[in-house]
């Protein structure tokens, strides 16, 4: 399944080139951290609203939206998806008390 996140990261960094009036991607990447920021935010937003209304089908697709975006911060800031993979990776049977009690060392 991680193949589709290799693929996207692939994609959102050909759009870096392209022209703006041809690719949303290219075009939030025209318009600078900010605009790509404000997308995260309003998909941040409407996932939490898609589960406060508990329908699943509605929840999967805002979440897709958010980690679409999420992604293209990622790849604008230079961040490979590897590096959050590789963080849950690291996190994974942690408690999370524990995890977060490490984060002020």
């Amino acid at each position: 399944m991680s193949d589709i996140l290799q693929q996207l990261a692939t994609v959102l960094e050909e759009r870096k080139a392209a022209d703006p009036d041809s690719s949303y991607v290219a075009k939030l990447y025209s318009k600078g951290l900010d605009a790509i920021l404000k997308k995260v935010g309003e998909e941040a937003t409407e996932t939490v609203m898609a589960a406060k209304d508990g329908e699943a089908d509605k929840i999967v697709y805002e979440v897709a939206d958010l980690w679409f975006h999420t992604m293209v911060l990622m790849s604008q800031q230079g961040i490979d998806h590897n590096r959050v993979l590789a963080e849950l990776e690291r996190r994974f049977g942690l408690s999370g008390l524990e995890e977060k009690a490490n984060r002020g060392k």
